[in-house]
């Protein structure tokens, strides 16, 4: 693959389809022949030539200079060798976890967008991926030994959108918040082993925050611990470990571990180091850590170690109640403490403190924030409105039980009619009991590749599931553009039964799907 962003093509050959290459632009994606293909492996010595130190990204070892990892979801594998095989085929194993004895120095370069596609579409302007999402990017990425490619699909009038914008200066904030303090400054240093007792090799090393210096081994030594001493009680919950990668990648294995009133406890344990390494792990008050190895090709050389105590990502936390009327609040960094309110009241810090899903009956306003204690910080607040629960409802006619996905109160999963069904097309549900209905809501299912978005609808109730009262049609206006809550309302009226008739979806085609349905009730 010969790839050059600025004009925005890809070149590639399949050798399993015939010899054939394709061309792939922002607009087609076409067979090549086999002439035109070594055209483009001249092109591609050319540029060797003329720009020896450019950087290609590409697939395989004699071909380029950087991977693509095998997914576009934002994430590398845990395990992550910079090294493939210069010739042969590369399967996504080797792509997602490079060779551990590979012949070729290939990076792994990790691409994703910030949106769900790759080119603008107005329907995603609310699809931009949040916070937490990006810094979930960041950490399976640069985290794991990898660069990290961000693409932003920009607007027709040539600028990125004001969302893009700031999802990526809210990023770089975070990054920085949570790297902004090295804790293994003016702390003193141990290790099991270093090269000739020498303080060239020395673990002090570690703590320098210098790149061209390192901790090392003797030869034959694989496996070493090194202990950071704080002097005190640290509190923190991200460590960082980089090799001196100028002498490759070695570390196949380690662990963490911390000295907590006077006894060590293991944090978390890893595989590769390469670059830079970025482990997680629940906040812990240590006045030790120790970075063991446990693992390595040969001599371990490690440049820098570092220790950081991360803020929380104080993002409005997610609300969810499921069929059975169960409510649970889920904040976007798991060691946040949650407070809420259901008296239709903000949440506070002086609320009641969420400590798991707790049951609801009938309406109910749930207000919840994230909140930080040690800094005193929250979030905005996240207000739902659910009406009655709906743990009596029953999907008529469909036998599959995914179909409850449809009323489990989470706007992420989804369920849709086989594509062979042909429209239009009947939802049908028995709601347990009569109940005076004043409007119906839809949740479309949050796909971007295949739409299945319902654009025309019918609604009709019943009191016996034989005879049948239309209550509402239209259309969803704009809902391809805004795919989120749509609500209908109509004149109130009693009814055990309901039928959500689809029409028309997006793309003119037969796929239709639900995220979320529910009614509105007097």
């Amino acid at each position: 693959m010969l790839t050059n962003y600025g004009d925005i093509f890809e070149v590639w050959y399949d050798g399993a389809n015939g010899g054939t290459g394709y061309y792939g632009g922002a607009n087609e994606n076409r067979k090549i022949d086999r002439t035109t293909y070594y055209d483009w492996k001249n092109t591609y010595k050319l540029v060797r030539e003329l720009q020896p130190n450019i950087l290609i990204w590409n697939d395989g070892g004699d071909r380029g200079d950087l991977r693509w990892v095998g997914t576009e979801g934002g994430w590398v594998g845990e395990t992550n060798w910079s090294l493939l095989n210069a010739t042969g085929d590369v399967p996504f194993e080797m792509l997602h976890y490079g060779v551990e004895d590979g012949d070729s120095w290939v990076p792994g370069e990790v691409n994703t967008s910030i949106r769900p596609e790759w080119f603008y579409h107005p329907s995603e302007d609310t699809k931009v991926k949040t916070l937490p999402q990006l810094m979930d990017t960041y950490y399976n990425s640069v985290g794991r030994n990898a660069t990290f490619l961000l693409n932003f699909p920009i607007m027709p009038n040539g600028l990125i959108h004001p969302n893009d914008e700031k999802a990526a200066l809210d990023l770089a904030v975070a990054v920085k918040d949570a790297f902004a303090e090295n804790l293994v400054k003016n702390t003193k240093t141990e290790a099991s082993n270093f090269r000739g007792n020498s303080k060239k090799f020395g673990p002090s090393n570690v703590i320098d925050d210098e790149k061209d210096s390192y901790w090392a081994t003797d030869d034959e030594v694989k496996t070493a611990s090194l202990t950071i001493d704080f002097g005190k009680p640290i509190t923190f919950n991200r460590f960082m470990a980089q090799e001196y990668i100028r002498l490759g990648q070695r570390v196949k294995s380690f662990t963490i571990e911390a000295e907590v009133n006077g006894n060590w406890q293991e944090l978390a344990k890893a595989t590769t180091i390469g670059y830079k390494r970025i482990l997680r792990f629940p906040t812990v008050t240590a006045t030790k850590l120790r970075f063991n190895i446990t693992g390595s090709k040969a001599c371990p050389v490690i440049s820098n170690i570092g220790v950081y105590n991360a803020p929380q990502i104080l993002t409005q936390p997610t609300i969810i109640r499921n069929q059975a009327g169960e409510v649970s609040i889920i904040p976007a960094d798991a060691e946040s403490e949650i407070y809420y309110t259901l008296d239709g009241s903000e949440a506070t810090k002086e609320s009641e403190k969420y400590n798991g899903p707790f049951q609801t009956e009938g309406k109910v306003k749930v207000s919840a924030i994230s909140f930080e204690p040690s800094s005193g910080k929250s979030s905005a607040a996240t207000v739902e409105e659910f009406g009655l629960p709906r743990k009596d409802w029953k999907i008529m006619r469909i036998e599959d039980e995914k179909a409850y996905r449809i009323l489990d109160g989470n706007i992420s999963t989804a369920w849709r009619h086989s594509d062979e069904t042909k429209l239009p097309v009947d939802l049908v549900i028995d709601l347990g009991t009569t109940l005076k209905l004043s409007g119906f809501k839809y949740y479309p299912e949050q796909n971007s590749w295949q739409p299945s978005t319902i654009t025309h609808y019918e609604f009709y109730i019943s009191m016996d599931n034989k005879n049948w009262k239309k209550a509402s049609e239209g259309e969803f206006a704009n809902i391809k553009n805004n795919p989120l809550w749509q609500t209908k309302t109509f004149e109130a009226v009693p009814a055990r039964y309901i039928k959500f008739r689809a029409l028309k979806n997006t793309e003119n085609n037969n796929r239709i799907g639900y995220a979320e349905v529910d009614v509105i009730t007097d």
